[in-house]
């Protein structure tokens, strides 16, 4: 038995393993999260088993849980590159397939159609009037005109702290686009990764809840700057190490287990 209990700690170490590589590997990824592993222990044993007799045979990996804890903000001065400064996850839409994806990269750009995207997937917003207002409460997809209806040229764009992003043409007129709809989870650990700091929605993060930004506890939008990845390459160093030492631990223990039944074999009478 003891060869199976150390070869569960084998595969629970390399997973460990696997999971702080891939955050190492992330350090530079905008809007990463970083994981965690939880194990738990493994009891052998049945309900006529007396309680102080129970064996452990081992552990098993529990959950693997994402950490959304905000990472840090570099500035960029581009005005399209955004931060929920606090809670909320900016929503986007594929153009090809319809899926919504949240991601906290708010490295946005605009194509040549006059749309808000990252990586080909169109910023959600609130529909507003030209001043600001919210006049829906459905997010759609952000499209910026190329003029205005006096005929002038498309110059530039801001968004400020709540959200709100404003167009502005070569006659000096401004006119709002739409305000930044930000998204919230009953328990955003349960959202499922998709790649390209993007997620969506499962049964164990609940639906999206939207919010307008700097209201609430839904964070503020910062304009011209990115948030970083929050792993720590420190913490993650210690970890590596404690779990190379798991690892060497168990295949010790197998060693010595493989030295044991080696011996009873050349037991002679």
């Amino acid at each position: 038995m003891s060869f199976y209990t150390s070869l569960n700690g084998l595969k629970n170490a390399q997973t460990d393993l696997g999971v702080i590589s891939n955050n190492i590997a992330n350090a530079e990824t905008n809007g990463f999260k970083k994981s965690t592993v939880s194990f738990a222990d493994i009891i052998a044993g049945s309900a006529f088993t007396n309680p102080k007799l129970l064996l452990g045979i081992g552990a098993t990996v529990e959950a693997i849980n994402q950490n959304f804890k905000q990472g840090a903000i570099e500035q960029t001065g581009n005005a399209l590159d955004l931060v929920v400064n606090g809670d909320g996850f900016f929503t986007t839409k594929s153009a090809v397939t319809g899926d919504t994806l949240y991601t906290r990269n708010g490295a946005f750009e605009i194509d040549d159609s006059g749309y808000l995207l990252r990586g080909g997937n169109r910023l959600q917003v609130f529909p507003t009037d030209t001043t600001g207002a919210v006049t829906g409460n459905t997010p759609q997809s952000v499209q910026i005109p190329a003029t205005n209806a006096a005929g002038a040229q498309f110059a530039g764009v801001a968004v400020s702290k709540n959200g709100v992003i404003t167009a502005s043409y070569a006659d000096g007129t401004n006119t709002a686009v739409g305000m930044v709809a930000l998204a919230t989870f009953l328990s955003p650990g349960g959202l499922r990764q998709e790649g390209s700091s993007n997620w969506t929605a499962t049964g164990l993060s609940g639906a999206a809840t939207y919010g307008q930004p700097d209201s609430g506890f839904y964070g503020g939008i910062l304009s011209g700057a990115l948030e970083r990845s929050n792993v720590d390459l420190s913490e993650e160093m210690v970890g590596l190490i404690t779990a190379q030492r798991n690892f060497q631990a168990n295949a010790k223990a197998i060693d010595t287990a493989t030295q044991i039944s080696q011996t009873i074999i050349n037991l002679r009478t």
